[in-house]
């Protein structure tokens, strides 16, 4: 397995996400795009030291920018998992 820490990049703390981690115990992760769920949820499980019940992920397109000039370039693309847990919180500091 990887390193959890190339696995899990950052927690992605927005108002969706703060509304869904406290409605259904779901945190929103920006994950490598080459992990899969199962990769994703054993880093979470080691990282944090909860239980994960379910594991969701979004491949997101990278947002295409004007430069200076006529010619147009593209953001990278990335990962998104939203990660459930059977029980226990994951502590965000802002």
């Amino acid at each position: 397995m990887k390193d959890p820490y190339q696995i899990v990049q950052t927690v992605l703390v927005t108002e969706k996400g703060t509304k869904l981690s406290e409605s259904h115990n779901q945190y929103t992760f920006k994950v490598g795009r080459d992990a899969n769920k199962l990769e994703i949820r054993h880093a979470v499980e080691t990282l944090f030291e909860v239980k994960v019940a379910a594991v969701n992920v979004m491949n997101r397109q990278g947002k295409v920018k004007r430069l200076r000039s006529a010619k147009f370039g593209r953001r990278p693309a990335w990962k998104k998992a939203i990660v459930t847990l059977k029980e226990g919180k994951i502590e965000i500091l802002s």
